[in-house]
């Protein structure tokens, strides 16, 4: 039979870079870059490789289980969709909407059926819906809601025009773009550095991203706000800001100069663990650049300051007049545009709380961190999970896959039996990601370059497969309180079936600010973007702030009176020299996240190319730590928080700041009923063990999983796990 290629993006990550996949006798072949995507430009990573084997591999759920006793078997669709909504539907009476809850993974925004993600969580009308992005993206949402009015309003790096790029908390060398796509992150870092411009990576461990800058700058663990504040402060004090820019755009300027106006740099530097000079430096040199932006993602997000050190971030931008300007923070336009909808979407923040009355709803979700508590004390009695595994993915003292077993009624929407679905009592296997076309509706609105691309379907699906957004429509149906049901449920799913994702975009598109509805024949068309197999360039950022502000006085909010009094409480402990940084008794070091080239999260572990080579779960530490402790590379080391305690293998470099010590997360598969074999051979420990689920931003409720305590012993070596084809691990 004759090899064929399809074009389309792989989907594993935000990048969504463009691939090239040859399937020859039902078997994928080859994957390559496509030379001719307009966003990725033939980039790609070692990932993208993977989705064949991902396809291909034989522990990917190919029908629907259900539970039978401490087992699973197949079952029927038909039959499972029915007993399901038996089930829900009985709870929902019994109990109330909110007895059942819903999580959905980050996968889900990776493709269009998060739009059926989101009509479910609709459905369901339940308080109890939780994400991943409260252990993600919370504190930059809130920042956007509090700044610009809404929460989708989060500005994007214009790295490929910046002449001053500074990365803070962020390693897009390895992961090619977080709330900023940019896929070939590599290559557009070296072209700002070629174009005369200067990078500079603020980060307590020297990451691959650091390695191509031309400035590491080891901020401690926890210490980001107080050098954001010192730098705000010179450049208030020096008059480095762009006076008349703030005063048209913005709203706060006075309240902002106060506080920061005795913040000097000396009193900022031993909390930030960078000396005062740096911190001036680094001040003096952003606003002088022609263009400049400073980013900062999830390492900073998943702190107790995640809200103000990313409000701090925006507000240097836009300070230095480096907000909705090409080359600093701006807003993509992409062809399906939902951004101008974001002051008629309620954030509702504080609509309703946990049931300690703690933690307060932020976009009408409850923070992932009191997940376990809700299960254990009755308040949920059943669960849908749709493209996450929070046992393993979020922190939950270990208790989360115990209270999953005590509910009435768990519904897993995944390709895989994880730590999670193990305890569902129904699984629903949607087709792999080459079996469905798809047009990403989610991440072009956070692209570095507008774009519009599709991507084709690689395999039919077998028959009787469902996609991701049928399985979801099916429940949807099912929840729904429909009288006559056995006909009216036959209707409404006649009417999904003709509502697909791709269905809906095509309208979209049309209708969306390239579309012919707005641009007449020479505006985009679904056929137009269909026809394209690197997709359309759409241009690059434009200033559009001013049309999508959605504040009440159409100005950015500098200074909001919360975040204000947040800042002073943290300026108000640096009177103290040790107090912000103290360790609690016996512990010593402060543990960080790190990201690996060839992982994402929890996926990925179960393919051996992607595992092969040495192991990447190790706890990084510094020499001088490693020595005082008596301690050696490649031995097993017990880390311990107050929370519980963990044995990896130690990995001494130089490469990570003394005092900190970082573990990757998303390991640990040994669980019994897993049905991830490759990965349950892998070393490796869950890091969440470790976070105290009851430590989280401040403002935003997302978990603190960065700046944990711990204290690093010998370990009693484990027996050696079978061996999964390895080889030595590339350099990233």
């Amino acid at each position: 039979m004759s090899a064929t290629t399809i074009a389309r993006q792989c989907t594993l990550c935000e990048a969504h870079c463009g691939i090239l996949v040859t399937v020859e006798d039902e078997r994928v072949t080859r994957i390559e870059g496509n030379p001719d995507d307009v966003l990725s430009a033939g980039y790609i990573c070692p990932k993208a490789t993977a989705m064949g084997a991902l396809h291909h591999d034989p522990d990917r759920l190919r029908t629907p289980l259900r539970r039978v006793g401490d087992r699973f078997e197949p079952v029927g669709w038909d039959e499972a969709f029915r007993e399901i909504g038996q089930r829900l539907r009985r709870i929902r009476r019994e109990h109330g909407a909110s007895a059942v809850g819903m999580y959905l993974g980050n996968p889900a925004a990776h493709s269009s059926s998060v739009i059926y993600g989101a009509l479910l969580r609709v459905a369901l009308m339940t308080r109890n819906f939780y994400s991943a992005s409260s252990i993600d993206q919370f504190p930059q949402e809130f920042v956007a809601w509090r700044m610009f009015g809404a929460n989708v309003l989060m500005p994007v790096v214009d790295i490929d025009r910046t002449h001053r790029l500074v990365i803070m908390g962020a390693n897009p060398a390895v992961s090619n773009g977080s709330v900023s796509t940019m896929p070939g992150a590599k290559l557009r870092i070296q072209k700002v550095r070629r174009r005369g411009g200067k990078v500079v990576v603020i980060d307590p461990r020297r990451t691959e991203t650091a390695r191509l800058a031309d400035e590491h700058v080891a901020v401690a663990p926890g210490g980001d706000p107080y050098l954001l504040l010192g730098m705000l402060h010179v450049l208030v004090t020096e008059q480095l800001c762009d006076e008349d820019r703030i005063r048209a755009q913005c709203t706060g300027w006075g309240e902002l100069s106060t506080l920061v106006a005795d913040f000097t740099p000396e009193r900022a530097a031993a909390h930030a663990g960078v000396d005062a000079q740096t911190i001036r430096q680094l001040a003096r040199e952003h606003a002088a650049a022609p263009s400049a932006v400073l980013y900062a993602r999830i390492g900073v997000c998943q702190q107790v300051t995640g809200t103000l050190t990313h409000w701090l971030v925006n507000t240097i931008n836009a300070v230095t007049g480096n907000l909705d300007r090409p080359g600093g923070q701006m807003f993509a336009k992409p062809a399906v545009d939902g951004a101008p909808l974001g002051r008629f979407v309620p954030t509702a923040h504080g609509a309703w709380t946990d049931s300690s009355g703690r933690f307060k709803s932020f976009r009408s979700e409850l923070p992932v961190a009191v997940l376990a508590d809700e299960m254990e004390l009755g308040h949920i009695r059943a669960m849908i999970t749709y493209a996450g595994n929070p046992v393993l993915s979020t922190p939950q003292r270990g208790r989360l896959g115990a209270a999953l077993d005590g509910l009435e009624c768990m519904v897993a929407v995944d390709l895989y039996l994880t730590e999670t679905a193990r305890h569902a009592d129904f699984v629903l296997p949607p087709v792999s990601p080459l079996e469905h076309a798809d047009l990403d509706l989610v991440l072009a609105s956070f692209s570095v370059r507008n774009n519009v691309r599709f991507s084709g379907r690689v395999f039919e699906p077998p028959k009787g497969a469902l996609e991701d957004w049928e399985i979801l429509a099916r429940l949807i149906t099912e929840v729904l309180p429909l009288p006559a049901r056995s006909i009216t449920s036959r209707a409404l799913n006649a009417v999904f079936d003709q509502l697909s994702p791709l269905r809906m975009a095509m309208a979209a598109i049309a209708a969306g600010p390239y579309g012919v509805l707005r641009r007449g024949r020479n505006g985009l068309t679904f056929g137009k973007v269909k026809a394209a197999p690197g997709g359309i360039d759409l241009g690059p950022l434009r200033p559009r702030l001013r049309s999508l502000i959605a504040t009440k006085d159409r100005k950015v909010a500098l200074a909001p009176q919360d975040f204000l009094n947040g800042a002073r409480t943290l300026i108000d402990e640096t009177s103290d020299p040790v107090a912000p940084t103290k360790a609690p008794e016996g512990f010593d070091l402060r543990l960080i996240g790190r990201r690996h080239l060839r992982s994402n999260n929890s996926w990925l572990h179960n393919l051996p190319p992607m595992v092969k080579g040495r192991d990447r779960c190790t706890a990084l530490m510094h020499p001088a730590d490693a020595a005082e402790r008596g301690l050696s590379d490649g031995e097993p080391v017990t880390v311990t928080s107050p929370m519980g305690s963990i044995v990896v293998t130690l990995e001494v470099s130089d490469d990570i700041r003394t005092g900190a010590i970082a573990i990757p997360h998303g390991w640990g598969h040994q669980d019994p009923g897993v049905g991830w074999q490759v990965a349950a051979q892998l070393p490796g420990a869950n890091v969440n063990l470790l976070h105290d689920p009851s430590l989280t931003d401040t403002f935003s409720g997302c978990s603190a999983v960065n700046n944990t305590w711990v204290t690093v012993t010998p370990a009693t070596p484990a027996p050696t796990a079978p061996d999964v084809d390895r080889e030595p691990a590339p350099t990233s």
